[in-house]
């Protein structure tokens, strides 16, 4: 997910918010917030865990409410407290920050769950978006949850939705699928999983994967598949590039990209039944990066032919002694 960007457009300008009630418990004594040139007071919290989301590039996309939340918290837990700290210094809040990420969860969740057990407000923040989506605090939820305290999500920015409304693809029923594997090979397995979907495909990708994601998305799920590439979302050179995933491969197969990406792509198309040169044609290009049983796989997949007979077709493809070697040292295929 990407970060706050501290160039982005200002706000338009203040909104009203209630006055707050005195301090208490944990709760900081300065709990007001900075839009523009106003200050505002916030409104005190109810004890709870508060999934609060934060700007993914353009800090002017910060939520009232979200401001309210993150100013009268007891204290914010945050993914990085060097990218939270901008957003905090934006809009002059004065909660104090603690890190809580994958690598210190284990001996950081304890401290959030007494803060609650205090009749605490606690705020969980990511680095940019809406916590919970492709990270792993989901888990703090869950043993919040089991502890009895309340859960409170503040809904603002994302990532896979904004990129969603700007696809121009169907919207109706979508499958978010964060991140793909960062092999080759796992990566057509997963894409394998998904491909029959009736649905459109929201995915995360890093800039440098970018182009082998294409091609292997090219070979599971086919050229002609509608799709869109959107990177640096909200940001000063946010960019959709729309079209199918040949086109798309073709465009970023020798581009050097940066920023954060989204790649939506739309539900399959109803397929006819494939013939023999189909078959050969999608296996050919199968085995350009795997062996025989794993091209017979993704193509008997994609085009619901008999796996076993495709195999049999891919080794006489291969031809020569090295299908002779791969036959013995893979075996046919399981049912």
């Amino acid at each position: 997910m990407s970060s706050p960007d501290p160039d982005a457009s200002p706000d338009t300008g203040p909104a009203s918010v209630p006055a707050s009630a005195p301090a208490s418990g944990g709760r900081s004594a300065d709990t007001g917030f900075i839009i523009g040139a106003h200050r505002f007071e916030a409104p005190r919290l109810e004890p709870g865990l508060y999934i609060v989301s934060t700007p993914i590039g353009n800090l002017g996309d910060m939520t009232v409410r979200g401001l309210e939340t993150l100013a009268s918290a007891s204290l914010i837990a945050c993914e990085d407290t060097r990218i939270t700290a901008k957003l905090v210094q934006r809009f002059g809040l004065r909660t104090p920050l603690i890190a809580y990420h994958e690598h210190n969860a284990n001996r950081m969740r304890p401290r959030l769950l007494a803060a609650l057990e205090n009749g605490e407000a606690v705020a969980l923040v990511s680095d940019a978006g809406t916590p919970l989506v492709s990270d792993p605090g989901y888990r703090l939820v869950r043993d919040v949850v089991a502890a009895g305290h309340r859960v409170i999500p503040v809904p603002g920015a994302n990532a896979p939705f904004a990129a969603l409304v700007g696809a121009g693809l169907a919207s109706d029923t979508v499958c978010f699928a964060g991140f793909l594997p960062q092999k080759s090979g796992a990566r057509s397995a997963r894409l394998a999983e998904l491909r029959t979907l009736p649905t459109t495909l929201i995915l995360f990708e890093s800039p440098h994967r970018l182009a082998r994601s294409l091609a292997d998305m090219v070979t599971v799920l086919g050229p002609d598949r509608e799709a869109t590439v959107a990177r640096e979302l909200t940001k000063r050179f946010e960019t959709f590039e729309r079209g199918t995933l040949g086109s798309l491969a073709e465009l970023f197969a020798d581009q050097t990209v940066k920023g954060e990406i989204v790649v939506v792509i739309g539900p399959p198309q109803a397929e006819a039944e494939a013939d023999a040169e189909d078959a050969d044609a999608l296996l050919i290009a199968a085995l350009a990066g795997n062996k025989a049983a794993t091209a017979a796989k993704l193509v008997a997949q994609k085009t619901g032919l008999d796996r076993k007979t495709l195999y049999a077709r891919a080794l006489e493809l291969k031809a020569g002694p090295e299908a002779a070697d791969e036959d013995e040292s893979d075996g046919e295929p399981q049912t």
